[in-house]
């Protein structure tokens, strides 16, 4: 698979932890407030960090995600004319914990001159 035919998570330490310890998360405040896990395509990536995630004062991680391990829990939904991003419900919008088999690679984020970085966003 290329990169862009997956899907990435920004994760707090804290959620990567549980990701470890649990073998699942049930995300952030906004994940089980709206009931489906946040996602990102990787061009969505960096607009994604600059507009939730400046101001998060622990380290980031970028969790690349295989999609075909979501089944059809996973739906593109758009938020405006121009994007559509992945959201995790779980099947039958049951809302359940994004799997940690799911997660292919993880990498910590750096935050350098503007921009944050890893391996994935090059």
């Amino acid at each position: 698979m290329a990169e862009e035919d997956f899907i990435y998570r920004i994760s707090t330490e804290q959620e990567w932890e549980e990701f470890q310890k649990n073998g699942s998360s049930f995300g952030a405040e906004i994940d089980k407030s709206t009931c489906y896990y946040h996602l990102s395509k990787l061009d969505q990536v960096q607009l994604t960090l600059k507009n939730f995630f400046l101001n998060v004062k622990e380290d980031l991680y970028l969790l690349q995600v295989d999609p075909k391990k979501l089944g059809d829990g996973l739906i593109y939904e758009a938020v405006d004319e121009v994007n559509s991003f992945p959201h995790f419900y779980g099947p039958e919008k049951t809302f359940v914990p994004l799997p940690l088999d799911s997660v292919v690679k993880a990498e910590k984020l750096t935050f350098t001159n503007g921009n944050f970085t890893c391996s994935f966003l090059t």
